[in-house]
């Protein structure tokens, strides 16, 4: 068995340290070109960057095959009809879509509401040939993970295929951090066994959500349980980052702001391993692609001194050997 699987990067993350500033985007695509490990680039451009864009990715040879979004229920439902059609027009075969916990009237969204704007981005995606994906992300109606299988059945009972995306430092952050599991009251759960975050244990929810076969697209951003605050930067009150984001590889002396430990990465990889044993042994895997997302938002990667760039090399070199074993695995 032998089936295709894309390894891109979020355009947001080509670049090193954070002092170094954002490449123009020429430079980021002869980066990407240059490194010899991706096939895409994933970004919804601003307006402005579209035909940049465009021609960065005619002359690198790379296309622009993913994009996404943040929306609020009921304010941008517009937006979300444009960014589809930005990403038609630029060949992006995804959108990754993040629902905000909390509707434009400032109400929590509903499971309802959640179904009801992905319907309308499936009707819309379709029309420009974009699959659209529910991303699991902090501040958006899935950092409650209970939700999302309640949702995944709730779309699959109107007839529509559920298809989300795989973000998982987003779960694998909160294991053993007391702090991150207030967020939505989920420690009890967690305590009593009722909601497993951890992938080495039987009934986690990654692997319910990649057994399932919801997954449609994938973000890689290494996390290790009770991650480190990004204290290398805060918000206008003072408050560090909530810290989702780990060296993939061991950051050079000085750069990472905290102990960095190889084995504490074992969570996040077994993830991305089931994930792509499910891909290679399932005929009909929604999968098409990862993107890296080593960024520098103050909740990840702001004030940074290690490169973003060379991590994310990393990252993608060592799935592509983890995709072998994968395809090996399912044709013996």
């Amino acid at each position: 068995m032998n089936k295709d699987l894309l390894f891109g990067i979020q355009t947001n993350g080509i670049r090193h340290t954070e002092a170094d500033g954002m490449p123009d985007i020429d430079t980021r695509f002869a980066m990407v070109r240059d490194a010899g490990v991706f096939d895409y680039v994933d970004k919804t451009p601003d307006p402005h960057e579209i035909e940049d864009f465009r021609a960065a990715s005619k002359k690198y040879g790379l296309p622009v095959r993913g994009s996404g979004w943040f929306y609020a229920v009921g304010r941008d439902e517009d937006l979300l009809a444009n960014n589809l059609a930005i990403a038609g027009d630029l060949g992006s075969t995804v959108h990754n879509v993040q629902v905000l916990a909390k509707r434009a009237d400032g109400e929590l969204a509903s499971n309802e509401d959640v179904v009801n704007f992905y319907e309308t981005s499936l009707e819309l995606g379709d029309k420009q040939g974009v699959m659209p994906c529910l991303e699991v992300h902090v501040n958006m109606w899935s950092e409650d993970f209970r939700r999302v299988t309640p949702v995944a059945h709730l779309a699959e009972s109107r007839g529509l295929p559920f298809r989300m995306t795989l973000d998982h430092s987003h779960v694998i952050f909160k294991m053993d951090n007391p702090r991150e599991q207030q967020v939505f009251d989920i420690s009890s759960d967690v305590a009593s066994g009722k909601l497993v975050l951890d992938p080495f244990v039987d009934g986690d929810v990654c692997s319910e959500w990649i057994d399932n076969n919801w997954i449609g697209h994938c973000h890689a951003r290494a996390a290790v349980p009770n991650n480190p605050l990004n204290t290398q930067a805060s918000d206008e009150n003072g408050n560090p980052g909530r810290g989702i984001q780990y060296p993939f590889a061991e950051p050079a002396p000085g750069t990472w702001h905290a102990d960095w430990d190889l084995a504490a990465l074992e969570p996040w990889k077994e993830v991305v391993r089931k994930l792509l044993r499910h891909h290679a042994q399932t005929d009909d895997s929604p999968l098409g692609q990862i993107s890296t997302e080593f960024i520098p938002n103050l909740d990840y990667g702001e004030g940074c001194r290690y490169s973003l760039f060379d991590q994310a090399i990393a990252c993608v070199e060592w799935m592509r050997v983890e995709w072998d074993t994968a395809q090996s695995l399912a044709s013996s």
